[in-house]
């Protein structure tokens, strides 16, 4: 049978036979020598990369990846040329530096990695972070971005230092992202000149070796920017992923801070690619919602009883109101019928769902009043991450803390789509192989198992089986406290944060001195794992917390048999059971795991345990004798798969929906920067015929909007049968709305003198009197090139920021609506399924409608708003204003409405800021004397200049508030 690791590492290990021939060589070579051997690669790929065009490089959609695949392939194939060599050079600057020369399977494992779109499972304890140096560091060399991912900002920092010790001497660049501050490595050499004499002396007594000594020292604070653009980058999934969003909605090239998606290799693959994955991230922004709906709700479910009043279905993890339900509901809200107000439907439903299927302590934990929610997987934190579409307010409104404001989307991406974003994706984890099918169909990822550099001999013994988890955690502590009686250092893995403080209670009363890992104790993750494998210790941890940090054993564990690890109960994926398992027994070391399971535990109940606990029955066995025995286990493991299947099943339907976004996504990011990179190049480019050229295309891209428009204005009016006179009043009020009266007129009696009528209406509707459609289109198309044309002579050089501050606001502003309606198409679109419609195939159609309507509502919207900025004099100086007092808005008001080009590009700077600080956190209500505003809250405010508004929505004068500009009097 045919076995892709096998074939891999055959073919890897001529290449790594190379490595080792080169050892001597590579040690007798001095520092300046080795430099010099990379930067001659660098020079070597240099044409290679001249030959992949421009376009390639950006991170806007998929096609241009497939339309360049041939290019980037012999990028990669230079690069592979490269690794004996390349590989030799890092080998030994790691036995310099570390005293850890990499081993062969390492050496296989990253020769694997470096042919891209592969995955590598390598254990615990087998020198990952080692083995992603060698491929980031490689494609590094490209001077394209270098991508590592970790799940947490702590390891960012730490590894991507670690990575500088090991990079830098041979003049590999590394950076680091994470939300609160960007680094860059500085050498050692460079180190005093550039952080001081305190931080040279405190580099000397720091063993690089060790990654517990990664402490910061070599770091120094610079841009985000700056940091993107050295050659190896280390961050989060989450940061990466908002930077991308972010970048989608600057208004300034400049302020863009990735310069490419080009390679990227993801730490703990599994759980960044898989777990994270389920849920996207979102950029938002307040919505305009009462919390008393919540607050309702959240007291109104209370009085509803369990299986009389509602049913809940625990593998799928929903719940759903029974007759009687319905019924009591209705007379609780007192309301003839629940479904004929769809918000009280969707905020019971929410209500149901917060109260019976997410708990404390489980799903989320209260921190300082803010509900925050934890990864099932890891027991981490999500910081910064919420539920959507109301769930998080219902829980808030449940846990009685306050109740943030429910959000608007502004921007949103699936880590499926996003990762699928980079030319080149590589990655690799402790547990691979059980997810290959779906790293498969999803990533068209490759998955090999590398073999570890010495045998396994930990002792995985067979599951204790018990009634209840009563007396499994009795018999948990029992064993505890016997093993910690030899010294024997103890992990424990419990399925959540509340099981993890139960346990730690029953220690306590037993009194086994312990330490807690769970989620709200993050922070002290690293130190606690460090001292997990000394003699006495007993860890108990949430899940796979800790993961990413070894556990050394102390001095006298291996003689006592290693680490002992215990896992409280079984997941429904069988890779977190086995990654606990990893902890122990790394390079060759002893261990031992034990799982106990009681047949009350959820993935028991969900799949059946009655069958066993029948047995159990039968045999008469005492609450406190356990079953061991294999048939049970691969029973257990029988369920895991089954649960593996269906939760698979529901990421691969969410990115099935997403991808209809995406597509939707792709199309408009491409765009928006289009239009942002020829604005940019008409405005600023040095070139002067770049110029030129650039600023034609955005008359011609102005011209073709408004024509099309005057055709779709036209063209609605007339029926195939009818042409008559209402049909030309309507055509002519619409064409009216375009732009101000007076340039229409303008525009008209400048191609049309013999009309003598006054006033623009009087004017248009003689322009266009008996005439057919044709002829309308064709006169009204010509009035429309003079109005651009007239524009054009006014605003002269200005029109590029025009441009480009009306476009990119009015895209803005509709793909947020749209977002939002796709999002609210999404969520009903289950329903169809009762006509016999697949949802899917409804979504895509109904979704490809909603985006065409979406693109004419843009190239409407931006034709409008460029016809009616305008010049105005103001105290005998020339300058751009707004006379925004007597106008409503500028996306709704009157045909009337006027914007100058002043408050156009400060209202471009303040939506720039906006931007930048969208994603760092929860957005802030403004508040004056103690009162929060709502957007459509009536207020009155005072400018800078004296200038007051009386009387006006909120939402007109945010912006100004926020930056200052103006303030709130009443």
């Amino acid at each position: 049978m045919f076995d892709p690791t096998q074939a891999a590492i055959r073919e890897a290990t001529p290449v790594v036979d190379r490595i080792f021939e080169l050892e001597d060589e590579m040690k007798s070579a001095s520092l300046e020598e080795l430099r010099q051997r990379v930067d001659r690669m660098r020079e070597d790929v240099k044409p290679v990369l001249d030959e992949v065009p421009e376009d390639a490089k950006t991170a806007l959609n998929l096609d241009t990846k497939t339309k360049h695949a041939a290019a980037e392939q012999k990028v990669i194939d230079k690069l592979n040329e490269f690794i004996p060599e390349f590989y030799a050079i890092m080998r030994e600057l790691n036995r310099r530096k570390f005293g850890k020369p990499h081993y062969r399977v390492q050496l296989i494992a990253s020769t694997i990695l470096a042919g891209g779109n592969k995955l590598g499972e390598l254990k615990t304890g087998e020198g990952k972070t080692q083995v992603f140096h060698l491929p980031a560091a490689l494609y590094g060399l490209t001077g394209r971005g270098s991508h590592v991912i970790t799940v947490n900002d702590y390891l960012a920092r730490r590894d991507g230092e670690y990575a500088g010790h090991a990079m830098a001497d041979i003049g590999i660049s590394v950076g680091i992202i994470t939300p609160q501050a960007s680094y860059r490595f500085v050498p050692d050499d460079q180190l005093e000149e550039t952080k001081g004499a305190e931080a040279a002396a405190e580099r000397k007594d720091l063993n690089v070796a060790e990654l517990a000594d990664m402490k910061g020292t070599n770091l120094i604070e610079c841009t985000k920017k700056e940091a993107y653009s050295c050659d190896v980058v280390y961050g989060t999934n989450n940061e990466f992923g908002f930077d991308y969003l972010r970048d989608n909605m600057a208004y300034n090239l400049k302020n863009r801070v990735q310069p490419e998606l080009y390679f990227v290799i993801v730490d703990e693959a599994d759980s960044i690619l898989i777990d994270e994955a389920r849920t996207p991230l979102i950029i938002s922004a307040p919505a305009e919602q009462s919390n008393e709906l919540y607050e309702r709700f959240a007291s109104m479910v209370k009085k509803l009883t369990r299986d009389k009043h509602f049913e809940v279905d625990e593998k799928s993890r929903s719940v759903s109101l029974t007759e009687a339900g319905v019924e009591y509901a209705e007379k609780l809200l007192g309301v003839d019928n629940l479904w004929e107000d769809y918000k009280y439907a969707h905020h019971l439903d929410n209500a149901l769902k917060a109260e019976v299927l997410y708990r404390n302590d489980d799903e989320y934990i209260i921190k300082e009043g803010e509900v925050l929610i934890v990864d099932e997987f890891t027991g981490r934190v999500l910081p910064g991450r919420r539920y959507s579409e109301g769930l998080h307010q219902a829980i808030e409104a449940k846990e009685g803390v306050e109740i943030k404001r429910a959000s608007r989307t502004m921007a949103t991406i699936t880590f499926q789509n996003f990762f699928k974003l980079y030319k080149v994706l590589a990655g690799g984890s402790g547990t691979i192989i059980t997810e290959a099918e779906e790293f498969g169909k999803i990533f068209n990822l490759e998955s090999y198992a590398i073999p570890t550099n010495k045998p396994v001999i930990r002792d995985d013994k067979n599951d204790k089986i018990y009634k209840d988890r009563t007396a499994k955690f009795a018999a948990v502590v029992t064993e505890i406290k016997l093993i910690n009686e030899t010294g024997r250092p103890i992990l424990v893995g419990t399925a959540s944060i509340e099981d993890s403080e139960f346990l730690s209670g029953l220690l306590d009363k037993a009194g086994v001195k312990h330490e807690v890992l769970n989620a709200k104790f993050h922070e002290r993750e690293a130190q606690i794992v460090a001292k997990a494998g000394r003699k006495g210790a007993v860890t108990v941890a949430t899940n796979m917390a800790g993961r990413g940090t070894d556990i050394p054993l102390g001095p006298g564990v291996e003689e006592l048999g290693g680490l002992y690890i215990i896992g409280t109960q079984r997941h429904e994926a069988r890779r977190i059971d086995n990654q606990l398992r990893g902890r122990g027994g790394r390079q060759g070391q002893p261990g031992t795991t034990q799982f106990f399971v009681g047949l009350d535990d959820e993935i028991m109940r969900i799949q059946g345990g009655e069958l066993i606990s029948r047995v159990m029955d039968m045999t008469n066995l005492p609450t406190d004798v356990p079953i061991q025995n294999p048939l049970i286990s691969r029973s257990i493991e029988s369920a895991q798969k089954k649960m593996e299947g269906a939760n698979f099943d529901i990421r691969k339907r969410l990115v099935d929906y997403d991808n209809v976004m995406n597509q939707q996504r792709e199309i408009f990011y491409t765009r928006r920067y289009n239009i942002l990179r020829r604005a940019e190049r008409a405005a600023n480019a040095e070139d002067e015929s770049v110029k030129q050229k650039n600023h034609a295309e955005i008359v011609a891209d102005i011209e073709d909007i408004l024509l099309s428009e005057t055709d779709a204005l036209t063209a609605k009016h007339f029926l195939i049968e009818r042409e008559d006179d209402i049909d030309r009043t309507k055509v002519a009020k619409d064409y009216l709305d375009l732009a101000q009266d007076e340039l229409i007129a303008q525009a008209v009696h400048a191609l049309f003198p013999e009309i003598k009528t006054s006033g623009a209406e009087a004017m248009v509707n003689e322009l266009i009197n008996d005439l057919p459609l044709e002829d309308i289109q064709d006169r009204l198309g010509q009035v429309t090139k003079k109005l651009v044309e007239l524009k054009v002579e006014e605003f002269k050089t200005s029109l590029p920021e025009i441009y480009k501050i009306t476009t990119l606001q009015s895209m803005d502003e509709l793909w947020t609506e749209h977002l939002n309606a796709m999002g609210d198409l999404r969520e009903g679109i289950s329903l169809r399924s009762y006509a016999q419609k697949d949802p899917l195939v409804e979504y895509k159609n109904e979704g490809f409608m909603l985006f065409e309507k979406f693109i004419a509502s843009i190239n409407s919207q931006i034709g409008r708003r460029i016809l009616k900025i305008q010049r105005v004099a103001r105290q005998q100086q020339e300058r751009l204003v707004t006379n925004e007092a007597q106008v409503s808005d500028i996306l709704t008001g009157s045909r009337e409405m006027t914007a100058g080009l002043d408050d156009l590009v400060n209202k471009g700077r303040q939506l720039e800021q906006r931007r930048q600080n969208l994603g760092k956190g929860p957005q802030q209500t403004v508040k004056k004397q103690g009162r929060a505003f709502g957007r459509n809250d009536k207020v009155s405010v005072r400018y800078s200049d004296g200038t007051v508004k009386k009387d006006v929505k909120f939402k007109k004068v945010e912006l100004d508030v926020e930056s200052g500009r103006a303030t709130v009097i009443s």
